[in-house]
């Protein structure tokens, strides 16, 4: 039964026996949560943050061992709790993440229960919610769903007909090369996790076998600076998602493949090809032994160079505007074409051992029993207010801007979300 039925179909239940009750439930313990919790101690609101794993679960266990971040150590900033380090144009390391968020676990001091699953959230029928968990049920006024949006790995069904001898792994499983058996490794999947996983198992002197798909690209540095400090300027990060020409289509995009790695670098599949690594386009299936890709590889190439250049000609237009003095910009030329499609590689004799799955995730709202979700299970809202009175979603991507999903925009719509519960908790004071 889809999530949209099973929603659907959910009535007001009887007042249940709850085991206890408080203002407002917090549902994930990562810095949207915390960032929640944050701004709801400031206004002396009671409420309890449940975690299902431990808090930041995923930064410690699903990145792997070389990961650092793709945008500057400034745009590090949580609920006043921004990046005061040495280096705010450099990219954290993964231990240097972990040890700035322990810093912000530690600041907010959040009422956290961790090791709690929410299982079921539903409506009262004399107002409010009921939360089941794995530890027994809370009635709250208000609930912050800050489970982010990305639940379930995506693999396709043709991984179940790949033989057992090929080693198949989600790229939040992924940590170093050392750690995949002996041979070629195909990753599947070119966006931001792809194609540092791929340059990753490259550097490393692994045979690598890159599926590209669609993902866009950018530089890292372009005209003396980084393109986030010029994206930055031109306000893009402050666009609302009601303002962007795709309005809320944008929050299906795949994100632009760059690396923070090193100081920070484009990556460039075409480079890798030159350097050995073997690229093919989307891959489409698995048949008589055979892994079959579409023939899409140079679209796909083209179409993430003509991203790069694009996002390079707006900052171009935007320097000649203002009238800044800059160092001149250039045109991105291929340094590599694929001379010809291949749609069809034998496994048996690619040598390949191991499979890295790099396509995405998808939500898993279905605990949420309301009729708020899309036929594709994303929930409806307005800057994080849903139709539900008192129901809302903090942290996922584009929920009001480029940062929302992101450690630069959560402040904010954290703070925004605080707002609005005061005014339902608190309507004398909003009338004063």
């Amino acid at each position: 039964m889809s999530t949209q039925t099973h929603a659907a179909t959910s009535a007001p239940t009887s007042t249940p026996l709850c085991d206890e009750h408080v203002s407002v439930v917090v549902v994930g313990g990562g810095q949207a949560g915390l960032s929640m919790s944050y701004c709801l101690k400031q206004y002396g609101i009671d409420h309890v943050v449940l975690e299902k794993h431990t808090v930041t679960h995923t930064w410690r266990e699903q990145r792997w061992d070389a990961f650092c971040l793709v945008t500057p150590n400034w745009q590090c900033a949580l609920p006043d709790y921004p990046y005061r380090g040495d280096d705010p144009h450099g990219f954290m390391k993964k231990d240097e993440i972990i040890a700035w968020l322990d810093g912000f676990v530690q600041h907010v001091d959040a009422p956290v229960r961790e090791g709690v699953a929410v299982t079921r959230v539903t409506r009262r029928a004399q107002g409010g919610f009921v939360v089941q968990t794995s530890a027994g049920t809370l009635s709250a006024d208000q609930v912050v769903v800050a489970a982010g949006g990305y639940h379930t790995p995506i693999v396709p069904r043709m991984a179940e007909r790949l033989p057992s001898s090929v080693v198949q792994i989600q790229s939040s499983e992924y940590r170093n090369a050392g750690a995949l058996p002996e041979g070629a490794v195909l990753v599947v999947g070119s966006g931001q996790s792809g194609a540092q996983i791929a340059e990753d198992l490259h550097l490393a002197g692994r045979k690598v076998v890159l599926a590209v798909g669609e993902a866009p690209r950018c530089a890292r540095f372009y005209r003396g600076r980084d393109v986030v400090d010029w994206l930055a300027d031109m306000k893009y990060y402050d666009m609302p998602v009601e303002a962007h020409p795709l309005r809320e289509g944008v929050r299906d995009n795949t994100n632009h493949y760059v690396t923070g790695r090193d100081g920070g670098r484009d990556i460039d599949l075409r480079k890798f090809a030159s350097e050995g690594m073997a690229l093919y386009g989307a891959l489409d299936d698995y048949v008589d032994g055979a892994l079959r890709f579409r023939p899409n590889l140079r679209a796909n190439l083209d179409s993430a160079d003509e991203t790069y250049n694009r996002i390079n000609a707006s900052i171009d237009k935007f320097i000649a505007q203002k009238g800044i003095d800059a160092p001149p910009g250039e045109i991105y030329r291929a340094v590599w074409e694929p001379q010809a499609e291949r749609s069809a590689l034998d496994l048996a004799s690619s040598g390949i051992g191991s499979i890295v799955w790099c396509i995405g995730f998808r939500p898993d709202f279905s605990w949420v029993d309301l009729p708020i979700f899309n036929g594709r299970g994303y929930p409806g809202h307005a800057r994080g207010v849903t139709a539900q009175e008192g129901l809302y979603f903090l942290g996922l991507p584009w929920l009001h801007t480029w940062g929302s999903g992101r450690f630069s925009g959560i402040a904010r719509d954290a703070a925004f979300l605080a707002d609005r519960i005061v005014e339902l908790a608190r309507p004398d004071a909003r009338a004063a």
